[in-house]
């Protein structure tokens, strides 16, 4: 099993913190699980043949991080059948291109403090949440989004209100989630804000899961 990804960190909004602990736990990942993550800031990086990674990774992103040739090569990824990860803060990005939208199935709205939660697998099935219990508690921004993606995504994980403060979606909060999208294969986690989470076995098997799922490939026991 051995493949390439691209982990694409750029920033022109927010950025967070912990990004490059982000970095590090992808390339352990792909050091422990046969595959090599090559990570840039660089949108340059779209205007090349990008047909050399199965999966393109945007890790917290934020803003407009393409450039319009960029954007065209990212959809033909996906039409090409390539893999797209987003973490975080990537449904913070590239607001003025309806297509991304469309693609990741969501667009962020705003978040409460940093703070516990609950996490609640609605399939358990999947890759990234099969490690889970029916109830994960972690703590992250839990991130609202400005329109609710069920139906037009599969949804794997939703996160309760009730366990924590500022919710803004009521009882139906999706907050991982996975789709086919052109001939391509997109995954959403909306957890990841501290750098804390990309030390956490559960939250670095669930990224896992996410990429190798992308990428069409199982996942090794650990």
């Amino acid at each position: 099993m051995t493949f390439q990804t691209l982990a694409f960190t750029r920033t022109t909004g927010y950025r967070h913190d912990s990004i490059p602990a982000g970095v590090q736990a992808l390339r352990e990942l792909g050091r422990a699980h046969g595959f090599r993550v090559h990570a840039t800031e660089d949108p340059v990086i779209f205007e090349r043949d990008l047909s050399r990674f199965a999966v393109i990774v945007f890790l917290s992103t934020s803003g407009e991080v393409l450039t319009d040739c960029g954007r065209d090569a990212l959809r033909q990824h996906l039409e090409s059948g390539g893999g797209f990860v987003g973490v975080h803060a990537a449904a913070c990005t590239e607001f003025e291109w309806p297509y991304y939208g469309t693609m990741l199935g969501a667009r962020f709205a705003g978040h409460p403090a940093y703070q516990p939660g609950r996490v609640v697998v609605e399939d358990g099935s999947h890759p990234a949440t099969s490690h889970l219990n029916a109830s994960w508690y972690f703590t992250d921004e839990w991130y609202n989004f400005r329109s609710n993606p069920r139906g037009a995504v599969h949804v794997l994980a939703r996160v309760d209100e009730e366990s924590y403060e500022g919710g803004a979606m009521g009882e139906d909060h999706p907050l991982v989630w996975c789709r086919e999208h052109e001939a391509g294969r997109v995954f959403y986690t909306g957890l990841g804000h501290s750098a804390r989470a990309y030390q956490d076995p559960d939250f670095r098997r669930h990224l896992l899961g996410g990429i190798l799922w992308s990428a069409r490939l199982g996942i090794d026991a650990d």
